[in-house]
């Protein structure tokens, strides 16, 4: 079937979705993910897994449009604010996530080592893409709000550097010894680095550039221009798209005072794109795994979601944050997607011993959290009582200015 039909269809199909589930007052992001599971292969198998592979660029320009848009999230000002308690809850729910994991794999399952460390450092990671669209839906705002997307953008940094560290230890342990520990574990921290320095720099030229574009238009044109080139140089160079395009915003947001009609363009024309990103996901689902995940598979699910909600928790709790941030932080963290299955990619080729396992096992979780995380991420903002409050805090600014003049 023609490539623009399947797409148009799969558009169709996940707008329809997103309205049904906001009739029920659902995330509509939950929408589009069940609409892509009925057209994959657990139901019609009109998306095939050729179609998927052949649809990734849609993929890898909404998760670099997310990113750069959670950049934007890095104020310094505010930062220098919230920055250390932002780090130590990220580095309390990833140790949270990781220990506990590594505790049922390895001690109830009994599990080699090699396996338990790799499943458990791949727990750590956040997908950001759904917690921000259930954020935007909702128009959220408030102490919660502007915890989750910070942690959510440091997680996958400290998600990253954890797996690094573990495919090493685990290659270790089965007795790789062509390279060194240290050879092995400073692989993330290159990554990490030279994806920071990357953003940086394109983040300096945008601005540069932004700065004497007048048209709207125009704008949108060269901020989706370097999204893309960011996404692009990093995969050339071996790094972290992810991480550039989020420091690449941040550098944005903090050195261009009009930075939000740069972001407001490119939010304007990617609707449609995550429309297609998550019905797409969702149709990449396959409910046969089920059948072969088995007890491990669903206590890997509790595990994980367990050690994100009780280190959320203490880690809040140490920093004495917000009672709201302290209760609901955790249900905000459970989303878990495209850079675990990237992640799964390099142990099938450093790891191909423990790959089937491991990736049923994420793929299972992946399926489980993608659909329910949305959920439970309105539930968290809404418990909160921060639903529309981008919505008050616009319309306040609008009386300020009035005042004003």
């Amino acid at each position: 079937m023609d490539v623009l039909l399947k797409l148009s269809i799969v558009l169709i199909a996940g707008m329809i979705g997103g309205r049904i589930a906001s009739y029920f007052k659902l995330p509509n992001v939950s929408g589009y993910l069940v609409a892509g599971l009925f057209l994959g292969p657990s139901f019609s198998s009109f998306i095939s897994a050729q179609d998927s592979n052949a649809f990734s660029a849609i993929s890898e320009l909404a998760l670099a449009v997310i990113a750069f848009s959670i950049g934007s999230e890095f104020i310094i000002k505010y930062m220098l604010k919230l920055g250390k308690k932002i780090v130590i809850i990220t580095l309390a729910e990833v140790v949270g996530a990781i220990f506990i994991v590594f505790t049922v794999m390895y001690y109830i399952f009994n599990q080699p080592f090699a396996f338990s460390i790799v499943i458990a450092s791949m727990s750590a990671a956040t997908a950001p893409a759904a917690t921000l669209l259930v954020i935007q839906q909702f128009k959220a705002d408030g102490p919660l709000t502007k915890t989750i997307l910070p942690v959510v953008a440091l997680d996958d940094v400290f998600g990253i550097m954890a797996f690094g560290i573990a495919m090493s230890l685990a290659r270790l342990s089965e007795g790789d010894s062509e390279r060194t520990f240290l050879e092995m574990a400073s692989e993330p921290v290159i990554e990490i680095v030279g994806s920071l320095i990357l953003g940086c720099i394109l983040g300096v030229i945008l601005v540069t550039l932004v700065k004497r574009i007048k048209k709207k238009d125009n704008v949108q044109i060269i901020a989706l221009a370097f999204i893309g080139l960011a996404t692009g140089l990093s995969t050339v160079l071996g790094l972290s798209p992810l991480l550039t395009n989020i420091l690449m915003g941040t550098t944005l947001v903090n050195l261009k005072k009009n930075s939000k009609r740069v972001f407001d363009a490119v939010d304007n024309f990617v609707p449609s794109v995550y429309v297609l990103f998550f019905t797409l996901a969702g149709a990449s689902l396959d409910l046969s795994i089920l059948a072969t995940v088995g007890i491990m598979g669903v206590c890997y699910v509790i595990a994980r979601a367990t050690g994100k909600y009780l280190g959320a928790y203490l880690g809040a709790k140490a920093v004495k944050a917000e009672k709201t941030v302290t209760n609901y932080l955790g249900l905000a963290l459970l989303p878990q997607g495209g850079i675990s299955i990237g992640l799964s990619v390099i142990v099938r080729q450093q790891l191909p011993q423990y790959a089937v396992a491991i990736t049923t096992i994420i793929m299972f979780s992946i399926l489980i959290y993608e659909v329910s995380g949305p959920i439970f991420a309105k539930i968290a903002i809404d418990k909160a009582g921060e639903i529309g409050g981008a919505c008050n805090e616009e319309e306040t600014s609008h009386v300020e200015d009035k005042a004003i003049a």
